[in-house]
C-alpha cells in the first residue's frame, strides 16, 4: 500500500483474513449475549421455569386467599373475629386464619404457601367486611 491512498481507497483494497472474519464473528455473537442477557431481557430456560412456578404459586395463593376472605365474611361470628385479626399482631396473623380453616378448601390437604398472608393482608386492607346477602332459592319464590 502506498502511503498517498485515501481513508476510502485504503478501505476498498483491505481484505481481512479469515481469521480476523472468525474472531469478529464471535465477539459480535458474545457481545449480542452479553447484551441480550443484561439489558435485553433475555432468560435461561432454567431461569424461565423458576420464575412460572413462583408465578403460579402466588397466582394460586391470590385465588385462594379471595376464597378465603369470602368465607370469612360468610362466617357467624365474622364480625368479632374481624376485629379480632385486626388486633392479632403481624406473625400470629396468618396462624390465626389457617386455625379458623378459611384458608383450607374443600378437597385440600394442605393450606396453600402464601394463601393466609395474602388472606390477612385482604381483609386488613378492607374498613369493614361486606355486608352478607342471603339469598333465596328460585323453588322456594315460587310456591
Amino acid at each position: 500500500m502506498s502511503e498517498n491512498q485515501t481513508l476510502s481507497q485504503r478501505w476498498e483494497n483491505y481484505r481481512p483474513s479469515k481469521t480476523l472474519w472468525f474472531w469478529s464473528a464471535v465477539g459480535v455473537a458474545v457481545a449480542t449475549m452479553i447484551i441480550g442477557f443484561t439489558a435485553g431481557g433475555w432468560t435461561t430456560g432454567g431461569s424461565a421455569a423458576i420464575m412460572a412456578e413462583r408465578a403460579a404459586q402466588d397466582a394460586r395463593a391470590e385465588l385462594v386467599a379471595t376464597v378465603c376472605v369470602q368465607k370469612f365474611a360468610a362466617d357467624a361470628d365474622a364480625a368479632a373475629k374481624f376485629a379480632a385479626l385486626k388486633e392479632a399482631s403481624s406473625w400470629e396473623r396468618d396462624d390465626f386464619i389457617e386455625e379458623g380453616g378459611w384458608a383450607l378448601l374443600t378437597g385440600m390437604e394442605k393450606i396453600v404457601p402464601g394463601a393466609a398472608k395474602a388472606c390477612a393482608d385482604q381483609l386488613l386492607a378492607m374498613d369493614s367486611l361486606p355486608v352478607r346477602e342471603v339469598q333465596t332459592s328460585p323453588a322456594a319464590t315460587d310456591s
